[in-house]
């Protein structure tokens, strides 16, 4: 064998590894390679999840949002409506005059002395305005007198030096009540059908 078979031999066989590396290699890089585009595909697979949860989130939460906004701005609206109602109500009351004023002012001033003993005397107070209308009502019961001016749409207000209780029997007063009493059944009535 010469020197130059021995050599060939090497070269081929050196040919030979390196081939069956390069063979190697390029199964390894083709397996990473593959491994690396799974993981890529998982991973923007994932991300998509991600961001459709994270859209759904925010969607979920713009639409709550949304929701209570309107809801606050339909109570805003029907507090103002019934702010409206009641003034315009109180402006109606305000306005009364005649024998209808005249019928209620005594009817609350009536009672209003009821709550007192029978031999107290009474002092009534009212809307300046009705000054005139409460002198004649005072001067129809032996132990009251009018005593002044108030600031109510009407109504008295009835006091005793003997007790220290006052009653207020204003329009005023009466409004109050009669609202914070109706205020769920007028709401109802009023706001109900919109549902």
């Amino acid at each position: 064998m010469s020197l130059e078979t021995v050599v060939e031999d090497i070269r081929e066989e050196a040919r030979t590894r390196a081939e069956e590396i390069r063979e190697e290699t390029e199964e390894e890089a083709a397996q990473v390679l593959a491994e690396a585009e799974a993981d890529a595909d998982l991973i923007i697979e994932e991300q998509k999840r991600d961001v459709e949860e994270r859209i759904d989130r925010e969607r979920d939460q713009v639409l709550s949002s949304a929701a209570l906004e309107a809801k606050q701005q339909r109570l805003a609206t029907r507090r103002d409506l019934l702010a409206e109602l009641r003034e315009s109500v109180a402006n109606r009351i305000r306005d009364l005059e005649g024998d209808r004023r005249e019928e209620l002012t005594r009817a609350l001033l009536d009672d209003a002395i009821e709550e007192f003993p029978a031999d107290a005397d009474v002092e009534v107070r009212g809307r300046s305005e009705d000054e005139e209308l409460l002198r004649s009502l005072t001067a129809e019961i032996d132990r009251a007198g009018y005593a002044g001016s108030t600031d109510c749409l009407g109504g008295v207000v009835v006091g005793s030096d003997a007790s220290r209780v006052t009653i207020d029997n204003t329009f005023d007063a009466v409004l109050d009540r009669m609202w914070e009493d109706n205020l769920k059944q007028l709401s109802t009535l009023l706001f109900d059908a919109e549902q």
